[in-house]
């Protein structure tokens, strides 16, 4: 579904992102882990379209989209649920889900009904649908920010850092609504620096130093790999699959 090819991404004269090789298939969980200013969101950036690449290509279902506008992106089926959240504070929670939605012109019926579809997934959600966003929790934005990228109905969604600055227990639950994506056929690409639970639900993974791919395999071969667990899981590192007792 996405493939990038020798891509390569910068802030002005500061190279950020150097030379990745990456794809994602149909219906896979992608991880993308590394430590802090290793590149991971600005290769999300990148993809989303909110920077152009100096190099490569990015190929989505097919398509050279290296040139794309992000709204264009958007419409063919990209979407980021960004780094921080990044609700509209001053628009209701109803709201936000309506604008999540802009890019597919549903009629009022449509629209009732992909709400609907959001509502049950996330029952928080409904509860406060009439709240400003600024007053929600930042587990119930998370839900409300993760709600909104889905109101696009993606062919591929990216999620970037849905764990930060949440409670073990929000944490959990997010995750919940992940894995639950993923088995429903859901393409996702999910940066994330717990490392350990990102890649025990992916099918595969990459790991980003210093803007390049340093290592990939399948998330299982990541967890096990001992230069992983030395960085960024540590010795006794347990993975989110094994907790809940999968093979």
């Amino acid at each position: 579904m996405l493939r990038l090819e020798n891509v390569s991404f910068a802030y002005g004269p500061v190279q950020a992102v150097h030379n990745v090789d990456l794809e994602v298939s149909r219906g896979e969980l992608v991880a993308i882990v590394g430590g802090n200013g290793a590149g991971k969101s600005t290769l999300l950036k990148g993809i989303a379209g909110l920077l152009r690449p100096v190099d490569g290509a990015i190929r989505f279902q097919g398509i050279d989209i290296s040139r794309v506008s992000a709204h264009r992106r958007v419409g063919q089926g990209i979407s980021l649920c960004p780094e921080g959240r990044e609700v509209f504070p001053d628009q209701s929670v109803h709201a936000n889900l309506v604008l999540g939605a802009y890019s597919r012109s549903l009629s009022e019926n449509e629209l009732e009904s992909e709400l609907k579809e959001q509502w049950k997934r996330f029952p928080r959600l409904e509860e406060r649908q009439g709240q400003l966003a600024s007053t929600l929790s930042g587990g119930e934005q998370q839900m409300l920010a993760l709600a909104r990228a889905l109101m696009a109905r993606p062919a591929l969604l990216m999620l970037d850092e849905p764990s930060l600055g949440l409670a073990p227990k929000i944490i959990e639950e997010i995750f919940r609504i992940i894995d639950a994506l993923r088995r429903e056929g859901m393409t996702i690409l999910l940066v994330e620096q717990m490392a350990n639970v990102a890649l025990g639900f992916a099918d595969r993974g990459y790991v980003l130093e210093t803007g390049r791919v340093i290592l990939q395999g399948t998330g299982r071969e990541l967890l096990h790999d001992r230069r992983v667990q030395a960085a960024y899981l540590g010795s006794k590192a347990r993975t989110a699959r094994d907790e809940n007792g999968a093979e």
